[in-house]
């Protein structure tokens, strides 16, 4: 997957500034993919100029910000990118490394930032959990793009649980529930 697929994306729900688009991208894309604000800006550059998005100036009080829309080549590049095969993400998890490096030194106990983690992980269910509270009420009938999204939610509820339940099992294995 690329950045320019994930800003694709989320300017096909809602043409926005790049301000907007990183902002959001910090609280919905952002759990499934990270992006600096230089980044996504820098790209949001090179897309322009590849035909994919456009950009209107919208007056502001500190000059122009630019507004941002896709183009028929830029949803046809996110069609031919959808239908394509997509590559296994490999695990990359700096807690991982350290919980190996620990094993390699033997003097380092690595427990206080696995708690730690959970509690991080905790939090990030919490939100996925609220937003799917919020977003896809169990009573309200939903289209099938809404069930895509609910889909996404729910993977990501999934990987938290899946990761908390993981990580409490390697405290007890090592008597530090």
């Amino acid at each position: 997957m690329s950045l320019t697929h994930a800003i694709l994306t989320s300017l096909l729900e809602k043409p926005c500034t790049g301000a907007e688009l990183a902002r959001r991208f910090d609280k919905s894309l952002g759990f499934f993919w990270q992006a600096t604000h230089q980044q996504i800006y820098r790209e949001l550059g090179k897309m322009e100029g590849d035909g994919l998005i456009k950009a209107h100036g919208l007056p502001t009080a500190r000059g122009q910000q630019r507004h941002f829309e896709v183009l028929a080549g830029g949803r046809d590049e996110l069609a031919s990118w959808c239908a394509q095969e997509g590559e296994m993400r490999p695990i990359r998890d700096s807690l991982l490394v350290r919980m190996r490096a620990a094993a390699v030194l033997g003097s380092v106990d690595v427990t206080d930032e696995m708690r730690r983690h959970m509690v991080l992980h905790g939090q990030v269910l919490e939100r996925y959990q609220a937003i799917e509270a919020q977003d896809f009420p169990a009573e309200k009938s939903r289209s099938a793009a809404e069930e895509l999204q609910l889909a996404v939610v729910r993977a990501g509820i999934a990987y938290e649980k899946s990761w908390l339940t993981w990580c409490r099992s390697a405290l007890a294995e090592l008597g530090e529930s």
